[in-house]
């Protein structure tokens, strides 16, 4: 049982937090917290702790019995965020725990997790490949390694353990180099004009015209794909679109779950420009057209969402037509940046567009398109003769 030290002393001993953790028998995980005040009292309050939560509980919780696993802390700890954080982002971290960690550390009570088990666990990692003979990415270890101390700091803060002791053993990191900054792609205006003329070409049914719909308000408006398959016509009043909720298609058994928006920030609303608006009318009338129709319909997939293996395919077939290079369906909203930075449009009002949480990331990803503000300022200082 777990007895630390603390910052305190009385009559020159030294203070000691003497914690004994229990199962109920209701099955749940449960602890007591004593203060002593020598190492000998601290044991010997350890001891009576353990008699006592036994006649209780009428469950021993001796040292050689282990009382707090990690799969226990992994299951109390997805059960608490899963009111606390998106579906599609409890899955991802459900997902990297229980193919990364719980294997080698879930039968592990957690206080024996110190820097030499977890240093054998992050060794273990590194030597891990892919079933094609890869080995993991130096960004995928990271997220690995960032999912199991927040798994850890989550026990340090019900204080079920005095310290993350992974914080010791430290990140992956790359062993050659950092890698540069990755390269944005995204079509210009004439090129999002060649994509979007083969798409309209390729328009012979309903299901057709929602997915050139869906690209229209990708470059127009720059939303994230989920907010955009999440549009329902009760969003768009007048001249202005809400994003409300989101979708993803990313949980196993499920073909769409509606969520909150990515962030508070992605709450907004946002003025149509006059080409859109007149897209979403004439989509309004083809859909009202079927004798289900109803304002709760998705604007592009109508009674349901157009799925993301579909937008991909299509996203490659518009661009292979217009002869283009093919961009990711999220570079449509780095499109949308690029073309309002490369016209002076104020960083805050791109973010707000966005709707990142903060205006820092809309800078660290898209400051280089301001080309003319450095042509502005040349052309101040070449007033300056000498």
């Amino acid at each position: 049982m777990p007895i630390y030290k603390t910052n305190k002393k009385k009559d020159g001993l030294q203070g000691y937090r003497v914690r004994v953790a229990y199962t109920d028998s209701s099955g749940s995980h449960k602890q007591v917290e004593r203060t002593a005040y020598g190492k000998a009292e601290a044991l010997s309050m350890e001891r009576s702790l353990i008699d006592e939560l036994s006649c209780i509980a009428g469950n021993l919780p001796t040292a050689a019995s282990p009382v707090l696993t990690v799969q226990n802390l992994y299951d109390e700890y997805t059960k608490a965020k899963a009111s606390e954080v998106r579906t599609s982002t409890l899955d991802k971290s459900k997902n990297i725990l229980s193919n990364h960690v719980l294997p080698s550390l879930g039968s592990l009570e957690i206080t024996a997790l110190d820097v030499q088990v977890l240093q054998r666990w992050k060794n273990s990692v590194n030597e891990k490949t892919l079933k094609n003979g890869k080995p993991l990415q130096i960004k995928m270890k990271q997220n690995i390694y960032r999912e199991l101390r927040t798994l850890l700091n989550y026990a340090v803060k019900l204080e079920y353990l005095p310290a993350n002791p992974l914080l010791k053993v430290g990140n992956f990191r790359d062993a050659y180099a950092e890698h540069p900054a990755e390269k944005l792609h995204y079509y210009t205006k004439d090129q999002f004009l060649k994509f979007i003329k083969a798409a309209s070409d390729r328009t012979d049914t309903l299901y057709d015209w929602g997915v050139y719909v869906f690209f229209c308000i990708a470059y127009y408006t720059g939303m994230r794909k989920g907010e955009i398959n999440a549009l329902r016509w009760t969003d768009l009043e007048q001249d202005r679109l809400t994003v409300r909720r989101s979708v993803t298609q990313k949980l196993k058994g499920e073909d769409a779950v509606e969520t909150p928006p990515k962030n508070q920030s992605s709450y907004r609303t946002l003025q149509v420009p006059a080409p859109l608006l007149r897209v979403l009318e004439e989509h309004r009338l083809r859909q009202q057209q079927d004798s289900r129709w109803e304002e709760s319909w998705r604007i592009c997939g109508g009674p349901k969402c157009i799925s993301d293996t579909a937008l991909a395919n299509r996203n490659n077939e518009y661009a292979d037509a217009a002869g283009l290079p093919r961009i990711r369906i999220h570079d449509f909203r780095h499109s949308h940046a690029s073309l309002l930075c490369n016209e002076g449009i104020n960083i805050q009002e791109v973010a707000r567009r966005l709707g990142h949480s903060n205006v820092e990331i809309t800078w660290k990803t898209y400051a280089h398109l301001y080309p003319r503000e450095e042509e502005r300022a040349v052309a101040i200082l070449d007033t300056i003769t000498l």
